[in-house]
């Protein structure tokens, strides 16, 4: 098949990318890490994609993909470094990109010399030995990676050599620690990555053996029973539970809603907030203090994915928990605010009560050897800088089983108290060991268990449905964070209500939701746990999520989003002018004051409606200020052809950033774009025969910027690429056509925002001739598609590129002037209201509207505990 068609207008655009895609056409595949390093051959793009098979239940959730065998992560940190490099050079003409490379792989052995003290001969001989599990790739690597190209730092984020306080106590040959160094941020994280590669090298960072304290040969084999009606027999002294939140993020709504689900005034409830979430910690200290039985974490930390820090986090909660004298709780249990009941409290009592000498993890099922590898057990890490670095290879200690799977878990009292304060060879050892492992918290109370005097307690189930789509799920989408691969579950839907009444095996919690993704399957499940609110409660099909906070600082918003905060509000303020001032009157006319107070993103029926933003202006008639909230709304910018073409199977075509490949759909709701931000352009498809659609970038003043074709395949739902521009874009209403046999079948537009800030400072004019002016020599790509105007019918105006070059100048008031009206273009303010007191006697409060973030949401609100001992 033809993996990039012939066509007249992607031979402009197939020179960036060509000669990869015949890499992996005479290599094939076939390992996860090296097609994620493709980010645009992924989604239908390319027939020869691996085909993974759709695992729609399993209940395993751990990082290992069960479903792709052929995930190698032998060299996953030196390939994201050339990805990032590889960007950098698409840019470049050929001849170039050769100097180019040249250049810095000279620049390069000088770095090594510095930091190794070691000719360029011997770095190579010591920095190129084949890692452990990674010599069946050894072809793929040569012919994709250029030598020592892992070594590159990152301009401006790392410094240009490895600078210490201390040197390192020995020296640092291992390739993956040398890169691990190059890419780390701070002196303070590569000076731990030296000192631990050091003591590793030494044999003095991990345990050799370890000792066994279980009598049973192999796993306990322990079957548990559940029925619904166990409920019934509830015992005479039920257990007590003691629930510990580790929560993240701003969806507050969410988290409370869930929090309600779960509550009993007889369990307890520890919540620990992620130290990076300080709005979402601030609405936790809120509810918090309604109920004795709630606690939040007097210490925070910066929890990634796959980090050593969410275990710390659990062993300090295990530790917290203990010393509460107060708390006389029997299990610990852990959840997100990503999860959800499926049975009520107290049928998880009586089950819990039934089995109150039990602990419950779910294993991995597979061959424990393959498990340690694709688990990377057998590699060292260490996190700093919010990364999780690889530093090379270790054993596996001798003496014990290791074990390991879902990192969800339900433990009773008397192990967590062993895994606490026991001193013995097994829990200190391992402790050590997992300090410096990948995704810990899946494999330390795994291994502890079934080595340790309770191992005949160990149930082979944590009583949670895991909703896994792997096809989705194993997208390598956290390898800016973790020089790993991994896999992770999807979000639930309507559709998939109907898993949780299974009953073959005791389950009483699911993951994942997000209401942001889909709300209905929430709503769905408290229903069923709780019943229906009474008819008339409002809210129930709303969800609004913060995405910004006064108390947080404008610092944490770029430009681009506090540029468009501004014109929303300013947008609002004309909606309000416009719509309820009289001729004579200026009690609803105002003049903006300050930044935003706070946005919302807001959803209805699982719909995104747009912004709301609360703002202070000063009201004009009685010249005091008002806090008023303004909602804005994106108007449709997506039409099929007129007339319609023959050709049916585009649904819908959308431009953003953050594309979520897992769950198909855009992180960064409404699409706010800067001049500096690389857009995403993505299909949605019906079913239908295989075709070859042409997509032609088209910015503000005409001028075409990248054509390519795509081939559909029959059964591709989503497609999406991300053209290599070059920066600035152009500011203004950007085209997006979509072509079939030179026949335009639909197109979408989106806004690129001119910025009327600058590091959250009013942007001054040499800054915005910078970023506005459009590409370097108003050149998007190296080749021109100048040539295909006129055939396109796409005429460039004169009178429009001179306009273009007046506007790149603009400041003050005429550039938000020329922001407002391209604004106001692809938005509309639909409605404001006031938050508190107003001159405006025709304008709504806030509280009695049906959209505002101040109106009512009793779904999530947290009242006082009713009789019978619960909130919901």
């Amino acid at each position: 098949e033809d993996v990039v068609p012939a066509s007249p207008l992607l031979s402009h655009t197939s020179l960036p990318w060509i000669s990869r895609v015949k890499c992996l056409q005479c290599l094939g595949c076939d390992c996860l890490s090296e097609c994620n390093f493709f980010p645009h051959l992924q989604d239908g793009y390319f027939s020869h994609r691996p085909k993974e098979k759709t695992r729609t239940d399993s209940n395993n959730e751990n990082s290992v993909p069960k479903d792709f065998e052929n995930i190698d992560n032998s060299n996953f940190a030196p390939r994201t470094q050339r990805q990032k490099h590889q960007s950098e050079l698409v840019k470049k003409p050929l001849s170039k990109q050769k100097e180019h490379l040249r250049k810095k792989l000279e620049e390069e052995k000088v770095k090594e010399n510095s930091l190794l003290g070691k000719s360029s001969n011997e770095v190579v001989q010591l920095g190129d030995q084949p890692g452990k599990n990674s010599s069946s790739n050894s072809d793929l690597k040569d012919i994709h990676r250029p030598p020592r190209q892992h070594h590159l730092t990152k301009s401006g984020n790392s410094s240009p050599e490895v600078r210490y306080d201390q040197p390192p106590k020995c020296e640092v040959t291992g390739k993956e620690a040398i890169s691990a160094m190059s890419r780390a941020k701070s002196k303070q994280c590569r000076q731990e990555i030296a000192e631990v590669y050091c003591q590793h090298k030494h044999g003095k960072l991990m345990p050799e053996k370890v000792t066994r304290f279980c009598a049973l040969e192999g796993k306990a084999n322990n079957n548990v029973q559940w029925d619904e009606d166990s409920v019934e027999y509830m015992p005479a002294n039920p257990v007590r539970i003691a629930f510990v939140l580790v929560v993240h993020g701003r969806a507050s709504r969410q988290l409370q809603r869930m929090f309600k689900a779960i509550y009993h005034k007889d369990h307890f409830y520890y919540i620990h907030v992620d130290k990076r979430s300080n709005y979402l910690h601030r609405q936790v200290l809120q509810f918090a203090n309604q109920y004795p039985n709630v606690r939040v974490t007097s210490w925070r930390m910066a929890t990634i994915w796959g980090g050593a820090s969410l275990l710390s986090t659990y062993l300090q909660s295990m530790r917290d928990l203990m010393e509460m004298n107060d708390w006389p709780w029997d299990f610990f249990i852990n959840l997100s605010a990503a999860d959800y009941p499926i049975r009520t409290n107290d049928q998880l009592v009586a089950f819990l009560s039934r089995y109150r000498d039990m602990n419950f993890l779910k294993s991995h099922g597979r061959d424990n050897a393959r498990f340690i590898r694709k688990q990377g057990l057998d590699r060292l890490f260490l996190e700093c800088d919010t990364h999780m670095w690889r530093l090379g290879d270790r054993k596996i200690p001798e003496g014990i089983a290791v074990d390991g799977g879902s990192d969800w878990f339900l433990l009773n009292r008397k192990f967590v108290e062993y895994v606490t304060f026991s001193n013995d060879d097994l829990v200190t050892k391992m402790k050590r060991f997992y300090s410096y492992t990948l995704l810990p918290a899946e494999s330390f109370f795994h291994t502890v268990l079934e080595n340790s005097p309770y191992c005949d307690s160990m149930v082979d189930n944590n009583l949670r449905i895991t909703n896994w789509n792997r096809k989705l799920g194993c997208k390598c989408q956290y390898k800016h964070i973790v020089d790993w691969c991994g896999c992770s579950p999807n979000d639930f839907k309507p559709a998939d209500f109907h898993r949780f009444q299974q009953t073959a095996r005791p389950t009483f919690f699911a993951r994942k939701f997000e209401a942001v993704v889909n709300q209905e399957i929430i709503g769905q499940l408290d229903y069923y746990l709780y019943g229906n609110y009474p008819s008339g409660t409002p809210g129930l099909r709303s969800y609004w999520e913060n995405v910004y906070d006064e108390p947080d600082g404008v610092h944490t918003l770029s430009d681009v989003a506090l540029t468009m905060y501004h014109a929303f509000s300013r947008l609002g303020l004309r909606r309000a002018e416009t719509s309820f001032h009289t001729a004579g009157d200026n009690s609803c006319r105002y003049y903006p004051m300050g930044h935003p107070v706070s946005v919302h993103l807001y959803f209805l029926a699982d719909r995104f409606q747009g912004f709301l933003i609360k703002h202070h202006a000063t009201n004009l008639a009685v010249s005091k200020l008002e806090t008023l909230e303004t909602w804005v709304m994106p108007k449709k910018v997506f039409k099929i052809a007129s007339p319609p073409s023959d050709f049916g199977r585009l649904q819908f075509s959308e431009i953003g950033t953050e594309w979520d490949a897992k769950e198909r759909l855009f992180r960064n709701f409404g699409g706010l774009l800067g001049p500096t931000d690389e857009p995403v352009g993505m299909q949605k498809w019906g079913k239908g025969p295989n075709v070859t659609v042409t997509v032609i970038w088209v910015d503000p003043v005409n001028v075409i910027a990248a054509t390519y074709d795509i081939l559909i395949e029959s059964s591709a739902e989503y497609t999406h690429y991300k053209p290599p521009l070059n920066l600035p874009l152009r500011p203004g209403v950007w085209t997006i056509k979509i072509l079939h046999h030179w026949v335009q079948v639909a197109e979408t537009k989106f806004l690129v925002t001119p910025l009327t800030f600058s590091n959250r400072q009013p942007i001054k004019q040499e800054e915005a001739l910078k970023y506005h002016s459009g590409p370097p020599k108003n050149a998007y790509m190296e080749q021109s598609f100048q040539g295909l105007n006129p055939v396109l019918n796409i005429p460039i105006s004169a009178a429009r590129v001179d306009q273009a070059k007046r506007n790149a100048a603009l400041v003050g008031a005429r550039l938000e002037a020329w922001v407002d009206s391209l604004v106001g273009s692809v938005w509309s303010a639909v409605d404001i209201c006031s938050t508190g007191p107003t001159a405006c006697p025709v304008m709504q409060a806030c509280t009695q509207t049906a959209w505002s973030s101040l109106s009512p949401d009793p779904k999530s609100e947290l009242g006082p505990v009713k009789p019978d001992g619960r909130l919901r």
